[in-house]
C-alpha cells in the first residue's frame, strides 16, 4: 500500500493534467483547480482532504459535457483517493 501523502501528491498531478487539457470544459477544469487546492491544504488531515475531494469530484463526474477520456481520468482519481485512510 502506498503512503497516503504519495497518493495525495499523485492525485494533485492528475488534477493538474486535467486542468491543462484544453479539450475538457472550463467548468470541469475549474472544479479540478478547486479540488487541487483542497488536497494541498495542509491545515486539514489527509483523510478529510481526500473525502472532501471525492465529494467535489463526484459532483462533476456525471456532467454530460465531459469527454470520455476525462471521465476515465476522474474515475482513476477517485479510485486513488478512496485508498487514503480516514484518520
Amino acid at each position: 500500500m502506498a503512503e497516503p501523502e504519495k497518493i495525495i501528491n499523485n492525485c494533485v498531478m492528475m488534477l493538474q493534467q486535467i486542468m491543462d487539457d484544453s479539450t475538457i470544459p472550463r467548468n470541469i477544469r475549474k472544479v479540478a483547480d478547486e479540488t487541487k487546492k483542497v488536497l494541498t491544504n495542509e491545515t486539514q488531515t489527509l483523510g478529510l482532504r481526500a473525502a472532501t475531494a471525492i465529494s467535489m469530484i463526484d459532483e462533476i463526474s456525471n456532467d454530460p459535457n465531459m469527454p470520455v477520456h476525462a471521465r476515465t481520468r476522474i474515475w482513476g482519481l477517485v479510485s486513488q483517493l478512496e485508498t487514503v485512510p480516514l484518520d
